[in-house]
C-alpha cells in the first residue's frame, strides 16, 4: 500500500480491484457480481493503466486458484497459505481459547514490526480507550468519522476518518471509499472496550488524507432490525451517536452501502508491515449486494467473556473461505415462517452467512460449555474430577441432544443447567475410570457410531428434536434447515431444535443447534439483550411505529366491538354521575361533587409514625459493630477507633425519588440525627435532606461537600452507606461507551474514588439484597467484612416474635401448602393468549405484546365488572378476580379502604401508555373516585388526585394542610393500581394494603438471579406467624405432608421459616431484648412483649369453597384484608394503636384495616397473607420450588448480568448451609465483566490476591427484611461505642471505717505541698484499713474499735460476691491504656510493626540469693533493643550486670522520673493498662512488667516493646504476694549492685536512689484536688479536682524533702464522695495500696509474705509500721482504678484433683480442709490459697468467742490474715523494739499463730490474756513442725487439744498441704 499517493490511482489500485472482482465472482454461487467499473468511479484525471502491469499478476492468480482448487478439492483464498497451514491456523485459534494461555511453541512468530503489546501500536503509541477518550480529536476539514464492522472480527468496529467525497451521497449513489495510508503514519487500534453494543472510538490524528481507523471490540451481538443504519457524521456527534445495534453485530455504515463499501479493502501485495500475512479484514471487493456475516466460532463467547484475557498478538487471523462454507439466508424468512431461527454455536467452525442475515440470530449461549478449561488440582478435587478426564466431542453432542429432548416444549435451554449436566457426565466418567483403574479402557463413542446414536436419542422427542448429519460442512445442514423453514407452511409442525452434525473426515465432528421453536427461538434471542438494550429496543419499536398493527388489533374488544365507541356509549349512558367512591356497590351512582365531598371514617393509623427496632435488626446491627471492631483490632492500622468521638453519615441511594423520600422518612422517624448529636431536635426534620443523596447528576456537588466535611473533621468517623449497592455498578472507565444512561459509572466514581479509599475516618457500608455482583473474584470487600442477615432460626427468643419474614424462599415453598389460591401463580390462560399473539407479530419484542394484552385484559375486566357483563368470559379468571377485589373492597364499609395492585412494566413508555389507557377506561366507566391509577416512575414524585389525598389525610388524622403522599407506604389503604416502571425495582417499600403483584411482563429477558429476586422482592414482607401454618390449618387441606416436604427445603440466600415447628418457637420480628438503653434505641419506642399473650392460629374461612384470599376479605367475622408489615421493618410492629371496628350499619360485611395484635382487646386475632404474585410462565418455572428439597432453579442462574462465570465447570449450588449466602462459591466462580466497577480492581503484584478495601463492609439481607433500620441502628451503636471507648468505668466507693470525730492531734497547715518530717513522724499510724475493696475483710483492732456497738456490723452473705460501685469517666490525655488503644503518638511505643520485631529483644538471666527463700533465685529479663540503655552489661556485652539507678542528688528534671516502675500483671495481656505513654506525657521512663513464666509468650506478643521480668516457674501458681516479694528482693539486690558500681566511680553509697514504684495494672487516671474556699457559708466547701499525668504525680512525690526517711509513699483512692473534710489533712499516716513509692533500702528487713494471695499489702503495711517506719499518704492526689473484668487476682476455680465426672457440685469453703490421712476429695489448688479461703469463711467455727465481739479480737502474731468481717484482728509484732497497739486490759477471743518464727516464744504469749473458751489456731508447714511448735511454745499448759482437732488443707501430699491444730483455752 506504500505506493499509493493522493489523487493518483496507479496500476496497483486497479489490480487490487480486479483481483477482488475475480475472487468474488468465483466465490459467489448465486448472484452475478457487478462489473468492476461499476464499483470504481475513477476521477477523470487518473492516469491510464498499463495492461502490462496487470496481466502477469492476473495470470498468476488464475494458475494459483486452479492449482489450489484441484489439489484440495476446496477453494482457498488465503494469499500464501496452503490448506495445511490454514488448518494449523484454526488449530491455533482453538488452542487459544478463552481459558488457556497461548501455547508459545504452537504460535507463529509475530511478523517483524507487528504490534506486540496489547493496547499499544508498534510505534508505542497508547491506543487504549482509557487514554484515547482523554485526547482531543480533531478531524480534518472535509472528513467524517465512519464506523464499519467486519464478519471476520465480529467483536470489533473499525472507525475511520474518511474523506466526504468518497462516501455515498444522500441518494445512496456509490462513491469510492479510498483507503490509503503510509507506513509511517497509519494507526490501527485494536481496542477492547466494555460496551456490549457497538461503540465509536476517536483515534489519534496525524494520518494522511486516506483514513484514520480504530478497531473496537464489542462484547455481544445485539438483536435489532437489519435495515437500520447509521452515519457517524462529524466528530461533534460522536458523543450522541451510538451505532444502532444490528443482528449479529453487523454495522452498516451510511444508508445503502453495498458490501464492498462496508468492508474496507484489505492491502494489496505490498503489505503494511504490522499486518498478519493474510489480510485481517476480509478480501476487498466482495460485490455481493447482501452483507455477509460470519460469526467466529470457538473463539471467545460473544456474550460472556469467561475470563478477561489478553488477546493474542496475532488476533487478526486470516479467514480463508472454502466455497462450501457459506450459507445464504433466504429472503423473507421471518415473514414467511414467523420464526427467527437462533443458531446456538456448538463445536467447530460456523460458516459465513450471506443474504437476509437480519432474520437469523447467532447465540453463544452454550459455546463455553464445550470449552473445558484448565483447572487447578484443588478445584478438580472439589468437583470430583481427575485432570485427564475430558469429554469427547461425540459425548458432548449426545449430551446436548439428550438435554434438548429433556427440555420439552415449554422450557428454553439454560446455560447453567447444561453446565451441571456436563459436570455430572464428567464425574461419571471419572468414577468409571477409577472403577476400571488398570483394567481395559471403556470404549468411547466412535465418530462412526455418532449419527445413529444421535438419531436414536432424538427419536424419543416426539419430533421436537431433529438430527441432520452432513459430510462436508455445517453449512450444508444449516442451509437445508433454513430452506425447509422458508418453504414451510404455517400449518405444518416444525421441530423445536435441529441439531446439525458435520462428520468431517478431516476436521472430526462439529455441530451446532438451530432453534426453530416459536417460543424457544424468541426467548433465546431476547435473553441475549441486557435490560438496557431491550428497553431501548422497545422504545425504538414504539417510536418508529412498528407497533401500529398490534395497537390496531387491540382497538376492538374480544367481542369484536370498537372499544372507544363502546366506552363513549357507556359514558353517555351514565351522564354526569360517577360510581360511589366507597360504602356502596358498583351500580350506585352519585354526582361528582357529592363523591368528592364524601369523608371516610377516620382511622388513626398512628403506627406509621412510631419507629421500631426489632430483635433481628438489633442482632445484625451488633454484628456490623463487631465487624468494625474486628477491623480496628486487626493490627493493620486501617482504623483507629480510639481516635474518634463522633459519628456522621451519608446515605447514597439509586435514582428513585420515592426511595429518597422513604429513606428520609426512616431517618426522621428513627431520631438518629438527634441521637448522634448531628442536629438539634427542632431542625432535624428539615436538615435530614442533606444526609440522603441520589445517584444522579447533582451528586458530584453534594458529595464534594460531604468529602470536605470528612477532611475537615478528622475526629469524626464518617459512614458512607451505599444502599441498594448492586444497582448500576458500572465502571467510570466504560463511561465513554455508555448507552446514554445518565447514572453511568456514578456509583463507581463516588464509592471507589481515591478520596474515599484513602480517607482514614470513612467507613463504606454497601447494603444490598442481591450481593452477588459484589462477590466476584475482583471484589473489593474482604470476605471477613461481609455481614449477612441472620437466619430466623438463630434468634434466641423466638416465642416472643410476632411477625415472620415472608420472602422468596417462603413463596416457593407456599406452592406446597395445597391451598386453592396459591400465593405464587402463573396465569396459564394469559400465557396461551400471549403465545398466539407472538406468532402473529414475530418482529415485535414480546414485552410489547404482553403489555398491550395486559392493558386490554384489565380494561375488559373493568368493563365486565361494571357494564358489559358479556366480556367476563374474555378476561382471564386471574385478572377478573384481581379487579373484582380491587373494586369491591372499598364498597364494603364506611372507611373506604382497599387494596393496592402493582403492575410491573419495566419500559417507561409502555408504563405511560398503560397508565393513560387504564385511566381513560376508568374515567369513562365513572370509577375515578373508586380507585386511583398511579405511575411509579423512579424519576418523578408520586402524583395522586386531590380527593384521594384528602381521603388519605382523613385516615391519617393529624397531617398538615400541605401534606401529600411521597412514598408508597403513604398510600396505605388507598384502592389503587400502581404501574411500577424503571429498569430495576430499587428497594421501595410498599404498604400493608398491597395485595396483588402482577409480574406477567417479567419474562425470559430476566434470566439472572438478581433480576428475578429483585422483582420478587416487591412482594416480600413480614406477616403474622399464624399465616405460615394458618393456610393449611384453616382450610384443612392435607397440611402435614406438605409442611414436611417444605420443611426439608432450604435456600441459602433467603431467611428460612421452618413450617414444622410449633408456634411457640416461631420467630418474628418485634421486640428488643432487655432495656431500651441496653439496645441503644434511645429515641424510639420498644415493643412491649409483656402484654401479649401467645397468639393462637385462628383463620376462619367463611366460605370453604372460596379461595384463601377471597375468603379473607369476605365474611361477617371480617378477618381483615391481608396485611403487609412495613416491609423494611421500620414501620410499625404489629401493635398499631387503634383499629376500626366493623360498622354495624354497613350492609356489606366489615373489612378491618390493619388488624391489631392477636388476641388483644377481645377481638379474634386476625392474620394477613403476603401479597399474591402472578408470574409469567418463564419466571414461574424458575421460582417454583423443586421436588425433593432442591433449590428453585433461579438459585443456579448467573448471579448478575455484570458478572460472568469464571469456568463452565463449577460445583452446583450447594445444599443450604447456615448463615452464608454462598459468597465463597460466587467469589471463586464469578468474575466481573469489563464494564463492572470492580473489573479494574488490580491484584496485588506479589501475592496475586485482590486488594480489598479494609474499611469497606457489605450488609446483605433478603428484600424488605429491615436493612435500613439495621444500619441506622448500627450508626447509633457505633456512636455509643465510640463514646464508650472514650470512657472508662472506674471504682467509685467511699472510704470505709472513717472516723472524723477527732482530728489527729498533730496536723499540718493545709497549703503545704510536702509533709514535714518532724511533725509527720509525731502523727500516730492509723491501723484501720480504709480502702473500700477491703470492706468484707476482718477489721484491724484499735482502741477506738473497742467502743463500737457490736450490732452495727451486719452479717454479709458469704455466697454472693458484692458488686462494686463504678462510675463512667471520660478518658483524658493522661490515661493509661490497654492493647486496644492505637494512636499515632504511641505507635512507636507499642511497636506493633511486625512479627519480625519480636526477635529484637534479648533474654538475660539474672541470679541472686534470697535469705527468705534460702536459695538462689533465677529471674529472666526480656529487654528490647530500644531499652538496653537502662541496663549495665559486662564488657563482652553479653552478661546483664544491673539496672541503672539515678542519684538522690540529681537535679529535678522535668523530663525524668527517677524511680523504675514495676507492674505485676497476670491474665491481662490484652486488658492490662500497661501503656503508660500518655500517662508519662511521652517522656522516657523505665517500666518493667512482672509476669509469670507461662504467660510470658502472650505478654511478649502484645507488648513487644516492654521490658519483661519473668518470675521463676515455681511461682506459676503463686499469688500476688510472690510477685511483690520478688520485685522487692530483686530491687534491693540491684540497689546493692548499683551502689558497688557507682562507689567505684566515687559516688557515696547513700546517694543512690532507693525508691521503686509498684503499681497495679488497672490504674487508669490520676487527679489532683484542692479545696475551694467559698465566700458564702454553704454546708461544705467544694472540692475542685483536675486530671494530671502520672509523670507529674511521681515527680511531685519524688521531690519530697528528706524523702529517704520515708518507707512508703502513696496516694488516696478516688471517689465521687471526696469531701473537703477528707482533704483538710493533706497527708495521712495510714495504709496505702495499689500505687506505692517504696523505699527498698529502709524496708530491707520487712518482707512481703510470698505465700499470700489476699491482703498482702495490709500485712506488709502493718509490718512496716511496727518496725517504726513512716508510711505517708498524699491526700491531695487520688488514683482512679479501672474496673477490669478479666484476669488479675481472680480466684482459682477449685476442682477435684481427680475428676470423676464432668458435672461436679460446687465445692464449699469448709471442704477446703480435711482430717489428715482421710478419704476426703483432694483438690487441685495451692495449699496456701485453700487455707486463706477457708479462714475467710470459717471464723464462726474457729473463733466463736470473737464473733461480733470487737472488745475481744483475735490475736494474730506477726501476720494479718482475713478471718471474716465478723471478727477483728489485733496485729502484734514479735520483733524486739517494735511499736504495737496497747493491749492492756484486753481479753482476746482467740489466738492465730501462722507459720511463726523463732521470735515468737512462750514468754511473749504469756503476756496476753484470753477469754475462757477462747480458741487457738496454729498453722505450720508440716505435721512435725506443728508438733515442735506446740512443744516449743508450751501451749499445752494453757490450751487443751484433742486428736480430732488436727487438720490439713485438702491437697495431695505432692502439693505440700499446710497443717493446723485447733485448741480451746482452759
Amino acid at each position: 500500500m506504500g505506493n499509493s499517493y493522493a489523487g493518483q490511482l496507479k496500476s496497483a489500485r486497479f489490480e487490487e480491484a480486479l483481483h477482488n472482482s475475480i475472487e468474488a465472482s468465483l466465490r459467489c454461487s448465486s448472484v452475478v457480481p457487478r462489473p468492476i467499473f461499476s464499483q470504481l468511479y475513477l476521477d477523470p484525471d487518473q492516469h491510464p493503466f498499463s495492461s502490462a502491469d496487470v496481466k502477469p499478476k492476473v495470470e498468476d492468480l488464475d494458475k494459483d486458484l486452479v492449482h489450489r482448487y484441484t489439489q484440495n478439492g476446496s477453494l482457498d483464498f488465503s494469499n500464501n497459505l496452503t490448506v495445511n497451514e490454514m488448518e494449523d491456523d484454526e488449530d491455533d485459534e482453538d488452542m487459544s481459547d478463552s481459558n488457556s494461555p497461548p501455547i508459545p511453541y504452537s504460535q507463529k512468530p509475530a511478523p517483524e514490526g507487528s504490534c506486540t503489546t496489547d493496547g499499544f501500536c508498534q510505534a508505542g503509541k497508547d491506543l487504549r480507550l482509557v487514554s484515547l477518550c482523554m485526547e482531543q480529536i480533531d478531524i480534518p476539514a472535509g472528513f467524517l468519522l465512519v464506523g464499519a464492522k467486519s464478519p471476520n472480527l465480529p467483536e470489533h468496529i473499525l472507525v475511520c476518518a474518511v474523506d466526504k467525497r468518497f462516501l455515498p451521497d444522500d441518494h445512496g449513489k456509490n462513491a469510492l471509499l479510498e483507503c490509503r495510508s503510509r507506513q509511517s503514519s497509519t494507526t490501527c487500534h485494536s481496542i477492547k472496550p466494555n460496551s456490549s453494543v457497538s461503540s465509536t472510538v476517536t483515534p489519534e490524528n496525524g494520518t494522511t488524507n486516506g483514513y484514520k481507523s480504530g478497531i473496537i471490540q464489542t462484547d455481544s451481538p445485539v438483536l435489532s432490525p437489519a435495515n437500520s443504519a447509521i452515519n457517524l457524521s462529524g466528530a461533534q456527534d460522536l458523543t450522541r451517536n451510538v451505532v444502532k445495534p444490528l443482528a449479529l453485530s453487523l454495522q452498516v455504515v451510511g444508508k445503502t452501502f453495498a458490501a464492498a463499501t462496508m468492508f474496507i479493502s484489505g492491502p494489496p501485495k505490498k503489505r503494511h508491515r504490522g499486518w498478519y500475512p493474510g489480510s485481517p479484514i476480509p478480501q476487498p471487493g466482495l460485490v455481493v449486494p447482501i452483507p455477509t456475516v460470519r460469526p467466529l466460532s470457538r473463539t471467545e463467547s460473544l456474550l460472556s467473556t469467561p475470563v478477561p484475557q489478553t488477546p493474542l498478538t496475532g488476533i487478526l487471523q486470516p479467514r480463508p473461505i472454502p466455497a462450501g462454507e457459506t450459507v445464504i439466508v433466504p429472503e423473507n424468512l421471518l415473514s414467511n415462517s414467523g420464526v427467527r431461527p437462533v443458531i446456538l454455536i456448538g463445536y467447530g467452525t460456523l460458516p459465513y452467512f450471506y443474504g437476509n442475515v437480519g432474520d437469523i440470530v447467532v447465540s453463544p449461549l452454550l459455546v463455553n460449555c464445550y470449552k473445558i478449561p484448565q483447572l487447578e488440582n484443588k478445584d478438580l478435587e472439589q468437583l470430583g474430577l481427575t485432570g485427564s478426564q475430558l469429554l469427547s466431542v461425540e459425548n458432548m453432542i449426545l449430551l446436548t441432544i439428550q438435554y434438548l429432548v429433556r427440555l420439552g416444549p415449554d422450557q428454553i435451554p439454560l446455560r447453567e443447567e447444561f453446565e451441571q449436566i456436563m459436570l455430572k457426565a464428567m464425574q461419571e466418567f471419572t468414577l468409571r475410570e477409577r472403577a476400571l483403574q488398570m483394567g481395559a479402557q471403556c470404549t468411547p463413542v466412535s465418530p462412526g457410531q455418532l449419527p445413529w446414536l444421535a438419531r436414536l436419542i432424538a427419536s424419543v422427542s416426539q419430533d421436537l428434536v431433529h438430527v441432520i448429519v452432513t459430510q462436508n460442512s455445517l453449512a450444508e445442514g444449516i442451509s437445508e434447515t433454513l430452506r425447509t423453514l422458508s418453504e414451510m407452511r404455517h400449518y405444518q409442525k416444525l421441530p423445536d431444535y435441529v441439531v446439525t452434525i458435520c462428520a468431517s473426515k478431516i476436521r472430526g465432528n462439529e455441530f451446532c443447534v438451530v432453534v426453530l421453536g416459536q417460543h424457544q427461538s424468541r426467548a433465546l434471542a431476547e435473553s441475549m439483550l441486557t435490560t438496557s438494550e431491550f428497553l431501548k429496543e422497545i422504545s425504538y419499536e414504539l417510536i418508529t411505529g412498528k407497533v401500529s398493527f398490534l395497537a390496531s388489533h387491540f382497538k376492538t374488544t374480544s367481542l369484536g366491538d370498537d372499544l372507544d365507541k363502546l366506552l363513549d356509549k357507556m359514558q353517555q349512558r351514565r351522564g354526569d354521575s360517577v360510581v360511589t367512591p366507597f360504602n356502596g356497590d358498583l351500580n350506585e351512582y352519585v354526582s361528582p361533587q357529592e363523591a368528592a365531598a364524601m369523608i371516610p371514617t377516620q382511622n388513626l393509623d398512628l403506627g406509621n409514625e412510631t419507629f421500631q427496632i426489632y430483635q433481628p435488626q438489633l442482632t445484625v446491627a451488633r454484628k456490623l459493630l463487631s465487624q468494625v471492631c474486628a477491623i480496628a483490632d486487626s493490627g493493620s492500622q486501617s482504623l483507629d477507633l480510639g481516635h474518634f468521638s463522633k459519628v456522621d453519615f451519608i446515605i447514597i441511594v439509586p435514582r428513585s425519588e420515592v426511595l429518597v423520600q422513604q429513606t428520609l422518612q426512616r431517618i426522621r422517624q428513627s431520631g438518629v440525627l438527634v441521637d448522634l448529636g448531628l442536629e438539634e431536635n427542632g431542625t432535624a426534620y428539615q436538615r435530614a435532606e442533606k444526609y440522603v443523596v441520589r445517584l444522579d447528576n447533582e451528586i458530584q456537588t453534594k458529595f464534594e461537600v460531604f468529602m470536605r466535611r470528612v477532611k475537615q473533621n478528622p475526629y469524626t468517623l464518617f459512614v458512607l452507606v451505599h444502599d441498594n449497592s448492586h444497582v448500576e455498578l458500572t465502571s467510570v472507565m466504560s463511561g465513554s461507551l455508555s448507552h446514554g444512561e445518565p447514572s453511568h459509572g456514578l456509583a463507581d466514581r463516588v464509592i471507589n474514588g481515591r478520596e474515599v479509599l484513602e480517607a482514614f475516618n470513612l467507613l463504606v457500608l454497601q447494603v444490598t439484597s442481591c450481593p452477588y455482583t459484589l462477590q466476584t473474584q475482583q471484589s473489593r470487600i474482604s470476605t471477613s467484612n461481609e455481614v449477612h442477615w441472620i437466619q430466623l432460626d438463630s434468634t434466641e427468643d423466638m416465642s416472643c416474635e410476632e411477625k415472620l419474614y415472608f420472602g422468596l424462599n417462603e413463596y416457593s415453598k407456599s406452592l406446597q401448602w395445597g391451598i386453592t389460591s396459591p400465593l405464587l401463580r402463573c396465569d396459564e390462560t394469559f400465557e396461551k393468549m400471549v403465545n398466539t399473539l407472538l406468532e402473529r407479530y414475530p418482529r415485535l419484542h414480546s414485552m410489547v405484546v404482553r403489555c398491550y394484552l395486559l392493558i386490554q385484559q384489565y380494561s375488559e375486566a373493568l368493563m365486565a365488572l361494571t357494564t358489559v357483563a358479556s366480556l367476563r368470559d374474555h378476561s382471564t379468571p386471574e385478572t377478573l378476580n384481581i379487579m373484582d377485589d380491587l373494586l369491591s373492597c372499598p364498597g364494603k364499609n364506611r372507611s373506604g379502604r382497599g387494596h393496592m395492585l402493582i403492575l410491573r412494566v419495566p419500559s417507561v413508555q409502555l408504563a405511560m401508555l398503560a397508565k393513560e389507557r387504564l385511566q381513560e377506561v376508568r374515567d369513562k366507566l365513572g370509577l375515578q373516585y373508586r380507585f386511583e391509577v398511579v405511575l411509579g416512575n423512579p424519576a418523578s414524585e408520586l402524583s395522586v388526585a386531590a380527593h384521594f389525598v384528602a381521603r388519605l389525610k382523613t385516615w391519617r388524622g393529624n397531617e398538615a394542610e400541605e401534606w401529600v403522599p411521597r412514598t408508597y407506604q403513604d398510600l396505605e389503604g388507598l384502592p389503587c393500581i400502581v404501574i411500577l416502571t424503571g429498569k430495576d425495582p430499587l428497594g421501595e417499600t410498599f404498604p400493608r394494603s398491597l395485595k396483588y403483584c402482577d409480574l406477567r411482563l417479567i419474562d425470559s429477558s430476566y434470566l439472572t438471579r438478581t433480576a428475578l429476586e429483585q422483582e420478587m422482592g416487591l412482594a416480600c414482607c413480614y406477616v403474622s406467624k399464624e399465616v405460615i401454618r394458618g393456610p393449611t390449618a384453616a382450610l384443612d387441606l392435607s397440611g402435614k405432608e406438605q409442611e414436611r416436604a417444605v420443611a426439608s427445603e432450604n435456600d441459602t440466600e433467603e431467611l428460612l421459616i421452618d413450617l414444622e415447628r410449633p408456634q411457640s418457637n416461631s420467630s418474628a420480628v418485634t421486640g428488643t431484648s432487655g432495656s431500651i438503653m441496653e439496645n441503644g434505641v434511645s429515641s424510639s419506642s420498644t415493643a412491649d412483649k409483656s402484654q401479649k399473650p401467645p397468639p393462637t392460629p385462628s383463620f376462619r374461612s367463611p366460605a370453604p369453597s372460596a379461595g384463601l384470599d377471597e375468603g379473607l376479605s369476605a365474611g361477617p367475622a371480617g378477618p381483615g384484608e391481608p396485611l403487609k408489615q412495613e416491609c423494611d421493618s421500620l414501620g410499625p410492629p404489629l401493635a398499631s394503636s387503634t383499629t376500626a371496628k366493623p360498622s354495624p350499619s354497613s350492609s356489606g360485611p366489615g373489612a378491618l384495616p390493619w388488624p391489631g395484635p392477636p388476641g388483644r382487646g377481645g377481638r379474634p386475632p386476625q392474620a394477613g397473607l403476603p401479597p399474591v404474585v402472578i408470574l409469567s410462565k418463564a419466571a414461574y418455572s424458575l421460582l417454583g420450588a423443586r421436588r425433593g428439597g432442591k433449590l428453585p432453579a433461579a438459585a443456579a442462574l448467573l448471579p448478575h448480568p455484570d458478572v460472568a462465570w469464571a469456568s463452565p465447570l463449577r460445583p452446583p449450588p450447594p445444599a443450604p448451609y447456615p448463615r452464608l449466602p454462598r459468597p465463597p462459591a460466587y467469589r471463586r466462580w464469578t468474575a466481573a465483566r469489563p464494564h463492572h466497577a470492580d473489573h479494574g480492581n488490580p491484584p496485588d503484584p506479589a501475592s496475586g490476591a485482590r486488594a480489598c478495601h479494609p474499611r469497606r463492609l457489605l450488609l446483605s439481607g433478603p428484600p424488605q427484611v429491615g436493612k435500613t433500620g439495621s444500619y441506622l441502628q448500627f450508626l447509633r451503636l457505633l456512636f455509643r461505642m465510640l463514646i464508650r471507648l472514650l470512657e472508662v468505668d472506674v471504682y467509685d466507693e467511699a472510704e470505709i471505717n472513717t472516723d472524723h470525730s477527732e482530728s489527729s492531734e498533730v496536723s499540718q497547715s493545709e497549703g503545704e505541698p510536702w509533709p514535714d518530717i518532724e511533725s509527720f513522724s509525731k502523727m500516730p499510724f492509723d491501723v484501720s484499713v480504709h480502702d473500700p475493696k477491703y470492706s468484707s475483710m476482718s477489721l484491724v483492732y484499735t482502741e477506738k474499735l473497742a467502743g463500737v456497738k457490736q450490732e452495727a456490723i451486719k452479717e454479709p452473705k458469704a455466697e454472693a460476691p458484692r458488686k462494686r460501685e463504678t462510675m463512667s469517666m471520660m478518658l483524658t490525655k493522661y490515661a493509661a491504656y490497654n492493647t486496644f488503644h492505637h494512636c499515632e503518638q504511641c505507635h512507636q511505643y507499642m511497636d506493633f510493626t511486625s512479627a519480625s520485631q519480636m526477635s529484637d529483644s534479648t533474654l538475660h538471666a539474672f541470679t541472686f540469693s534470697s535469705s527468705m527463700l534460702g536459695e538462689e533465685v533465677q529471674l529472666y529479663f526480656i529487654i528490647p533493643k530500644s531499652k538496653e540503655s537502662h541496663f549495665v552489661f559486662s564488657k563482652q556485652g553479653k552478661h546483664l550486670e544491673s539496672m541503672r539507678l539515678p542519684l538522690v542528688s540529681d537535679k529535678q528534671n522535668l523530663n525524668v522520673v527517677k524511680s523504675p516502675i514495676f507492674t505485676p500483671s497476670s491474665g491481662r495481656h490484652e486488658h492490662g493498662l500497661l501503656n503508660l505513654f500518655h500517662a508519662m506525657e511521652g517522656i522516657s521512663h523505665l517500666h518493667l512488667l512482672v509476669v509469670k513464666e507461662y504467660e510470658m509468650p502472650l505478654y511478649r506478643k502484645y507488648w513487644p516493646n516492654h521490658i519483661m521480668l519473668v518470675l521463676p516457674g515455681m511461682f506459676n501458681n503463686a499469688g500476688v504476694g510472690a510477685a511483690r516479694f520478688l520485685i522487692k528482693e530483686l530491687s534491693y539486690h540491684n540497689l546493692e549492685l548499683e551502689r558497688n558500681r557507682l562507689e567505684e566511680l566515687g559516688v557515696k553509697r547513700q546517694c543512690v536512689w532507693p525508691f521503686i514504684v509498684v503499681m497495679d495494672d488497672s490504674c487508669v487516671l490520676w487527679n489532683i484536688h484542692s479545696v475551694q474556699e467559698q465566700t458564702s457559708q454553704p454546708l461544705e466547701t467544694g472540692v475542685s479536682s483536675k486530671n494530671v499525668s502520672l509523670k507529674s504525680v511521681l515527680q511531685h512525690m519524688e521531690a519530697t524533702p528528706k524523702i529517704v526517711h520515708y518507707a512508703i509513699l502513696g496516694i488516696q483512692k478516688w471517689s465521687s464522695r471526696l469531701t473537703s473534710r477528707s482533704l483538710k489533712v493533706p497527708f495521712s499516716r495510714c495504709h496505702v495500696h495499689d500505687f506505692i513509692l517504696l523505699n527498698i533500702d529502709l524496708t530491707q528487713n520487712v518482707q512481703y509474705d510470698f505465700n499470700r494471695y489476699f491482703c498482702e499489702d495490709v500485712d506488709f503495711n502493718l509490718r512496716t509500721n511496727s518496725s517504726g517506719l513512716l508510711i505517708c499518704r498524699f491526700n491531695n492526689f487520688s488514683l482512679m482504678k479501672k474496673h477490669v473484668q478479666v484476669g488479675g487476682q481472680r480466684d482459682f476455680i477449685i476442682k477435684p484433683k481427680i475428676m470423676v465426672s464432668d458435672s461436679v457440685a460446687p465445692i464449699l469453703p469448709l471442704q477446703y480442709v480435711c482430717a489428715p490421712d482421710s478419704e476426703h476429695t483432694l483438690l487441685a489448688a495451692p495449699a496456701q490459697f485453700l487455707l486463706e479461703k477457708f479462714l475467710q469463711h470459717a471464723s464462726y467455727k474457729l473463733f466463736p468467742k470473737a464473733i461480733r465481739n470487737f472488745r475481744s479480737p483475735v490475736l494474730a502474731i506477726d501476720c494479718y490474715l482475713n478471718i471474716g468481717p465478723e471478727v477483728a484482728v489485733c496485729y502484734i509484732s514479735s520483733r524486739p523494739h517494735s511499736s504495737n497497739v496497747t493491749c492492756e486490759g484486753v481479753c482476746f477471743g482467740g489466738l492465730l499463730l501462722y507459720l511463726c518464727d523463732s521470735f515468737v516464744g512462750a514468754d511473749l504469749l504469756k503476756k496476753f490474756k484470753f477469754l475462757k473458751g477462747a480458741t487457738l489456731c496454729v498453722v505450720c508447714q508440716d505435721r512435725s513442725s506443728l508438733r515442735q511448735t506446740i512443744v516449743r511454745l508450751e501451749l499445752e499448759d494453757e490450751w487443751q487439744f484433742r486428736l480430732r482437732d488436727e487438720f490439713q488443707t485438702a491437697n495431695s501430699s505432692d502439693d505440700k498441704p499446710l497443717y493446723f491444730l485447733t485448741g480451746r483455752h482452759v
